[in-house]
């Protein structure tokens, strides 16, 4: 669980994500539910030999969903972290 590769699932490239990385420096990531701010900072670092300047994470919960029995079933839980590089590092999202 420990290593950058488990830590960091996807980068998010959506209109918002796009616009962070334009204007503040900030990059969106998909990262594992227990990783840390630390531990993502560090998989950060190593991953992309980038500098990292502040980490913001967010919890997010699964939507429910409707299974075929009066019951529900849940997509599941899920984090998101924002990653602000030091000023003049950029991502290369190619």
């Amino acid at each position: 669980m420990n290593e950058p590769t488990d830590l960091i699932q996807t980068i998010c490239l959506t209109e918002k994500a796009t616009l962070l990385s334009e204007t503040r420096n900030q990059y969106v990531f998909r990262v594992a539910p227990r990783a840390t701010k630390p531990q993502i900072k560090k998989a950060i670092e190593f991953l992309f030999k980038k500098s990292v300047t502040a980490v913001n994470t967010a919890n997010y919960a699964g939507k429910k969903k409707r299974e075929r029995q009066p019951s529900f079933g849940r997509r599941p839980h899920w984090k998101k972290a924002i990653v602000t590089l030091k000023e003049g590092d950029k991502i290369d999202l190619a």
